[in-house]
């Protein structure tokens, strides 16, 4: 059951009017069970098992920690607990990925293989939720968070199910008071996360998943195209992704909204930025926020004195743990460490920065951001080939062949119009189109991210409800046919 799912547009409506018919004090009972209900109907494996681990263990951990007063003891409880919740997450998604390439060495080591390869065990959203977890033991070692001590609470703050397969990755002061709150029918945040919510289905539905075809088309057989064709899937994809999990996002803080919660937005139109660390600043939010807060920020104060190059170490393995993060493949490893590269450079070249921009009086000019917005989405979407690439191979070929055979392309007219179209019919390009001109108008004209809704809701009733219709005909007539998988779902 997915937020694209006719299950799922029973099961919100079913669970909204449970709850809502429901006592205060036992709405966080329909939650919970909704909470687990949702993930149990992914039926995959160990799933419920490994929540269960996940939220037992941090339960546990967090009252330990809080009840000790020794500086010593508490960080002992910290690292027994938290490397729980990482030996979970390495169990279920890591030892494939250890076992195969310590069973290479050990092959050019002793000529043969040595240990069996495990089987693949993927338990969905366990990456975000572990994290979660992580950060709650953290917030309550260094006393920023006092423990919960009711168990129903802690375990729905863990799994509720809007963000437990994709997040947003929340913080316990942000999202505990909000479910411990009496509820009231609030009709601004129930029309708003409705709004939200077909939002980024628009997104997901109709962008996403029509450009997944033409993405799939050519990262599926990277040898069979040069060129053109490299160079339009890669920048399809770029798109595909930020429409995908940012649809994603819409949908879950639309669906929190219904009951008066507000999630963390992951997303501030981060095709806009004007630097690679400013990407980041505005590309999944929750996670580079806890990126920073969690694992930069300690490494750079133990490498203060290293100056520059503190930050540059720092910065090399934060992003060499979110490639990690991302998936069990040399791939995702070599996809961070080329933005922790993009950033350790800009680093080291500030100063000098500087002084070029000051030299040629570029400073607070247009075209200097429109060049700085240009460099850095570019860089962004090279990075992307190894994130969408099926192996180092495929990524190899996509950079060595991007610009072979581009001037014959280019050169002829319907060789052009069929590298663009790559399984695409003129209709659906058409849609794409006119679709991504609705979001940039929509969004990228405005200040934050969601601020055209809110400014929507400002209009008269009679403009509002013509773009409401608008928006539930465009999804509703021009929906990709055949549903794709949320790309951060295998996350």
């Amino acid at each position: 059951m997915f937020f694209n799912s006719i299950e799922y547009f029973l099961f919100l409506p079913a669970i909204y009017l449970i709850f809502y018919f429901t006592p205060d004090r036992f709405r966080w009972i329909v939650l919970l069970s909704g909470s687990i209900f949702f993930y149990a109907s992914l039926m995959h494996p160990y799933l419920l098992l490994v929540l269960f681990g996940v939220m037992l263990a941090t339960y546990v951990f967090g009252k330990l920690i809080a009840a000790r007063s020794e500086e010593k003891e508490k960080k002992r409880l910290f690292w027994i607990g938290t490397s729980m919740n990482l030996a979970i997450l390495v169990g279920m998604k890591y030892l494939p990925f250890i076992t195969e390439n310590l069973d290479l060495l050990l092959k050019a080591i002793f000529g043969k293989s040595v240990i069996p390869i495990c089987p693949v065990i993927v338990s969905i959203g366990v990456s975000f939720y572990v994290f979660q977890a992580i950060s709650y033991l953290n917030d309550i070692y260094l006393e920023i968070q006092e423990p919960e001590r009711h168990f129903g609470y802690f375990a729905l703050y863990i799994s509720f199910f809007p963000k437990i397969l994709q997040g947003p990755i929340e913080r316990a002061n942000s999202l505990l008071p909000q479910l411990k709150k009496p509820y009231e029918f609030n009709y601004d945040n129930m029309r708003s996360g409705m709004l939200l919510f077909t939002w980024g289905l628009f997104k997901k539905v109709v962008i996403a998943d029509r450009l997944a075809v033409l993405v799939n088309t050519v990262y599926g057989n990277v040898s069979a195209y040069t060129g053109l064709p490299l160079i339009v899937a890669t920048y399809a994809y770029a798109i595909q992704i930020y429409m995908d999990f940012s649809g994603y996002t819409d949908m879950a803080l639309g669906t929190a909204r219904l009951f008066n919660i507000n999630l963390t937005d992951n997303f501030n139109r981060p095709y806009l930025a004007t630097s690679v660390a400013q990407f980041w600043r505005r590309w999944h939010i929750s996670f580079s926020s806890w990126l920073q807060d969690y694992l930069f920020k300690p490494l750079q104060m133990r490498m203060r004195n290293w100056k520059s190059w503190g930050s540059v170490i720092a910065l090399l393995i934060t992003f060499f743990i979110s490639g990690l993060w991302h998936g069990a493949a040399w791939t995702f490893v070599i996809w961070g460490l080329l933005h922790g590269l993009y950033m350790a450079a800009a680093v080291l070249y500030k100063p000098l920065q500087k002084k070029i921009y000051k030299k040629l009086k570029l400073n607070g000019t247009k075209i200097l951001k429109l060049w700085k917005t240009f460099i850095t989405f570019n860089l962004v979407s090279f990075a992307w080939i190894f994130f969408r690439a099926k192996s180092l191979g495929d990524s190899g070929w996509i950079i060595t062949k991007l610009f072979t055979g581009l001037r014959e392309q280019l050169g002829s007219l319907s060789v052009l119009t069929e590298s663009l179209k790559l399984g695409l019919g003129k209709f659906d390009l058409a849609v794409i189109a006119v679709s991504l001109v609705i979001v940039m108008v929509f969004e990228f004209t405005n200040k934050a991210n969601n601020e055209h809704l809110l400014r929507l809701q400002q209009k008269p009733i009679y403009l509002r409800w013509i773009v409401y219709y608008l928006l539930v005909m465009w999804v509703a007539l021009f929906s990709a046919t055949g549903s794709q998988e949320f790309v951060y779902f295998r996350f």
